[in-house]
């Protein structure tokens, strides 16, 4: 693949070799491997896990395909991913579109908790791919929370969080996978509900409902810019690292100082106000001019009709607009603006849900 240069100020230049492997290749077992008690439940373990918004990366330059971290914050959404799974006496079956990443993160798992049965595996994602609503780390979390209850739940929902950004993946054209991002914002919002404060390392830092009796309404612009791949790579190691070393100390202080007493007080216009200063610093910034200003349009159109929460999720162009109005009002509102209801649902306030189902 591609070599990348990563630029993150005058004297700051380095090159990245963007590889790819084979699914089941360079394996990082993130210090979780030893010697489980497994037990292998009887029937099909079922999962479903809300998708994400992600609001904004911390701090950019602590984060790359070579290391997981960078903090973050985001809340889960009633849009959802389910897997099934089952053990199997040996081989892998995977009956889903996207086989590579989920092929490589079942290896990691077996080689970490010593697994060396079969899965059958059937997963259904929720179809909006590469517009900001978390598709592959959703369907991830998922599929992780499966194996592990299958196998005997010998892992913590914390150390699965750890393994899936480790070994975070994203496939390529030729059916091999390469390293991607990862914050363990979206695992971790799947997984507890509510809205997540991610900091360095993967680490959970807070976690607190959210917008609890609101609707969630998401927009998706067009956009003809890519956000994935190797478009997604140049947008996230240049321009945004370099606005980062600028405003990561001003967005921690933002989250800590503002939006976590915001979300303690169920106060969503303040969390909103502060979103929307989030949009315009940092790395975020990089991320909404990426599809050039007019996604700012769209956003100020709709807090200036007095919507309490908007935002762009990850690297768009996805817009997740929070209020306590009607479906009729969102919507005029936005057709106004030149936007659509993509989706119209609430935030998610449980995370992830597992359950067995006996063979018959």
């Amino acid at each position: 693949m591609a070599i990348m240069k990563i630029r993150g100020g005058d004297l700051d230049l380095v090159e990245y070799e963007f590889t790819s492997f084979s699914p089941g290749e360079h394996i990082r077992p993130c210090g979780l491997q030893k010697d489980y008690r497994l037990s292998p439940v009887a029937g099909t373990v079922v999962v479903r896990a809300p998708a994400r918004i992600h609001l904004t990366v911390l701090d950019m330059n602590r984060f790359s395909p070579d290391r997981p971290g960078g903090g973050g914050i985001g809340f889960a959404i009633g849009v959802y991913c389910t897997a099934e799974v089952e053990c199997t006496p040996s081989g892998i079956e995977i009956d889903y579109t996207r086989k590579p990443i989920l092929r490589h993160f079942v290896e990691a798992f077996r080689q970490v908790v010593g697994y060396t049965g079969g899965f059958k595996i059937s997963a259904h994602d929720h179809r909006y791919e590469h517009v900001g609503l978390g598709s592959t780390s959703t369907i991830l979390t998922a599929v992780a929370h499966a194996l592990n209850t299958a196998v005997g739940s010998p892992l913590t929902s914390d150390e699965l969080r750890i393994l899936l950004g480790c070994n975070f993946v994203e496939e390529t054209e030729a059916g091999n996978v390469a390293f991607g991002f990862e914050t363990g914002v979206g695992p971790a919002a799947s997984t507890h509900g509510g809205m997540a404060v991610m900091g360095d390392d993967l680490t959970l830092v807070y976690r607190h409902a959210f917008a609890e009796g609101k609707r969630a309404y998401i927009a998706i612009p067009a956009s003809g810019v890519s956000s994935a791949g190797e478009k997604e790579f140049d947008l996230l190691m240049n321009k945004a690292r370099t606005l980062d070393y600028r405003d990561r100390e001003l967005k921690s202080y933002l989250v800590l100082m503002d939006l976590i007493p915001a979300l303690e007080r169920g106060d969503l216009r303040k969390a909103g106000d502060v979103i929307w200063e989030i949009e315009f610093r940092g790395s975020k910034r990089a991320e909404v001019e990426h599809h050039g200003f007019e996604i700012y349009r769209y956003m100020a159109a709709l807090r200036d009709a007095g919507l309490e929460f908007v935002g762009m999720s990850s690297v768009g162009p996805s817009i997740a607009v929070i209020t306590d109005r009607s479906e009729e009002e969102v919507a005029a509102i936005l057709e106004k603006a030149g936007l659509r209801i993509a989706i119209a649902t609430t935030v998610d306030n449980e995370g992830l849900k597992v359950r067995v189902e006996e063979r018959a």
